[in-house]
């Protein structure tokens, strides 16, 4: 008798580790151990690791906490290569897209905490953003020895099942786009990614002449959603127990400073769907259109 066995079920247990180059071992091992106070725990010195082409090396450990640790390789007879050195005195907030995208960012429990560890890392020397909402947590910047972008965050509130979908709508409204335009070369703007996800939560023309903006009901945007209630022309109602809709027939705007929203978060506010066509949005007001 054959006994078919269950396939387990598979899921990670967190993250082991990251790891960079780095060719400032003294400053990189002095900044992780004594500025950050994470101790070394774990170094690999090899001669190299088969092919010809690979450099001998150390890989060293340093313990980032429950189970965690942040990882350099020191590649010897190599030289730094130029798109890091570049990046070693420019300022904690992300100027390079592409080079700054790649980050690490532990998470501390408390406001109190990360402004402590703001002023820590400052009295190191270490040139430090300030504290940065986006949306579901605030953070702090700064950069190690090598350039490389780091951060330290706090959650503002759990994720909810909700924010779980509402993640999905906007990452089929995005391939969508990318299958159409062949490739995101050809996918410039965010609005219409937000007017594609509109669409399909809404099961309406997102062109349609009527401002339409679903809004996710949750604690970041729920000023967005108090004025416009207060706004000439201008209704709310719940399209279901995770989105506002606020709708209107002409133009509508709305200031930053009234709504009371960190920057991070003012440019993502339409992240739960766009019907209409932005007009004006900069760092104060944002126009939206029929």
């Amino acid at each position: 008798m054959n006994t078919i066995q269950a396939t387990p079920r598979l899921t990670l247990k967190g993250v082991d580790h990251t790891a960079r180059p780095t060719w400032k071992l003294k400053e990189t091992v002095e900044f992780y151990r004594d500025a950050l106070g994470l101790p070394l725990i774990h170094t690999i010195s090899a001669r190299g690791w088969g092919p010809s082409t690979h450099p001998d090396f150390l890989h060293f450990f340093f313990d980032s906490g429950k189970g965690s640790t942040i990882a350099f390789f020191y590649y010897l007879g190599t030289s730094e290569a130029p798109e890091i050195a570049s990046r070693r005195y420019t300022k904690p907030w992300p100027e390079d897209f592409v080079t700054d995208a790649t980050h690490t960012a532990w998470q501390v429990d408390s406001a109190e905490e990360l402004h402590a560890w703001k002023l820590r890392l400052q009295e190191k020397g270490v040139d430090v953003s300030v504290e940065t909402k986006h949306e579901v947590i605030e953070s702090i910047y700064f950069r190690d020895p090598n350039g490389y972008f780091l951060e330290l965050t706090l959650k503002l509130r759990p994720l909810l099942q909700r924010d779980a979908y509402d993640a999905q709508l906007t990452i089929e409204a995005a391939i969508e786009l990318e299958a159409e335009r062949n490739g995101i070369q050809n996918l410039s703007a965010i609005d219409e990614v937000w007017q594609r996800k509109a669409s399909k939560l809404l099961k309406v023309d997102a062109d349609a002449k009527r401002v339409r903006l679903p809004v996710l009901n949750v604690n970041e945007f729920s000023s967005l959603v108090d004025a416009a209630k207060a706004l000439p022309g201008c209704t709310v109602s719940a399209i279901n127990d995770d989105y506002w809709l606020i709708e209107a027939d002409q133009a509508i705007e709305f200031g930053r400073k009234a709504l009371g929203l960190k920057p991070a978060v003012w440019y993502g506010l339409f992240t739960g769907g766009l019907g209409g066509r932005i007009t004006r949005f900069d760092r104060d007001t944002v126009r939206i259109e029929p």
